[in-house]
């Protein structure tokens, strides 16, 4: 009798730390071009990527409001509110520096050093990338310094501390975003 009830807890067992040890999206990851790095991370629930490298800093001239035109896109959030819709999918919003848009999104593990991204249009025109998770054995470019313009108007951060996609948001529903976080 006893071998019967413990058959249950040891498949009990064995299924729960199969999906604690399924891979995550956090962490930080190559965008297919190679132009940038995105630092994923779990904000309550919900989450949050940033630009954590750039390959040329540059600013988020066409952001929809004309008073963030002129912030770095160094530390921007783009990632938005990433919400699992199902096991291995997450869906939110992604920023897109480069045309000042916003767009439905989601992620999905398609490895587990393999991320794909897709926004959509319409709810039904979708593209999208895979970026390359950045391992922490791996030579990875070293945070650029954004130039002395730049850093004035940025918040100090700690010189050891990483950046983190949490900071700077309202809440984890996004609701302090509209067109870039403030």
């Amino acid at each position: 009798m006893r071998s019967i009830l413990a058959i249950p807890a040891v498949v009990f067992l064995l299924t729960g730390s199969a999906a604690a040890a399924e891979p995550q999206p956090t962490g930080e990851w190559r965008t297919a071009d190679g132009r940038a790095n995105i630092r994923i991370d779990d904000c309550d629930g919900a989450l949050w990527g940033i630009i954590s490298w750039e390959k040329e800093p540059g600013v988020d001239s066409n952001n929809p409001d004309p008073a963030e035109r002129s912030r770095p896109t160094y530390g921007l959030h783009i990632l938005l509110a990433m919400k699992p819709a199902r096991p291995g999918l997450w869906q939110g919003q992604v920023y897109n520096p480069e045309n000042g848009k916003t767009y439905d999104s989601r992620i999905s593990l398609t490895s587990p050093d393999v991320l794909r991204i897709e926004g959509c249009v319409l709810g039904f025109l979708c593209g999208g990338e895979d970026w390359t998770r950045i391992k922490a054995t791996e030579v990875v470019p070293s945070q650029q310094r954004p130039p002395a313009s730049q850093r004035a108007s940025r918040p100090k951060e700690a010189p050891s501390a990483p950046l983190s996609a949490c900071s700077g948001i309202a809440d984890s529903s996004g609701a302090a975003h509209k067109g870039g976080l403030k």
